[in-house]
């Protein structure tokens, strides 16, 4: 009976995920997602959670979805090989989104870090 409830509960929490979004237009799956990218790369825990979970806060208090999405698209097409991938590594506008990024995210993770 448990095998059953559990993947059950499991996919209402996740389709409710698609619909949650906060005020500043954050979906609660990209916050999910970044916090637990945050953490793989700082640790387990609580402390590491809250801490995280404050860095998307701030950077969603300054870095509007939209542009995040144009961020983790582009920072995604540069990580890939090939011939295609190299056409987003010279893009000024690319280069100068995800240098906004960075300073917004360093930002962050001096206040909550």
């Amino acid at each position: 009976m448990t095998r059953i409830v559990v993947p059950v509960a499991l996919a209402a929490f996740l389709a409710g995920l698609s619909t949650a979004r906060a005020d500043d237009g954050y979906p609660t799956y990209a916050r999910v997602d970044y916090v637990l990218g945050c953490m793989m790369s700082n640790g387990q825990g609580p402390d590491v959670m809250r801490k995280c979970s404050c860095s998307i806060d701030e950077i969603a208090a300054h870095f509007p979805y939209d542009s995040y999405v144009a961020m983790e698209t582009a920072r995604t097409l540069q990580d890939m090989p090939g011939e295609r991938a190299s056409l987003m590594r010279g893009v000024g506008w690319v280069k100068d989104l995800l240098d906004e990024f960075r300073q917004i995210q360093v930002a962050a993770d001096l206040k909550c870090f």
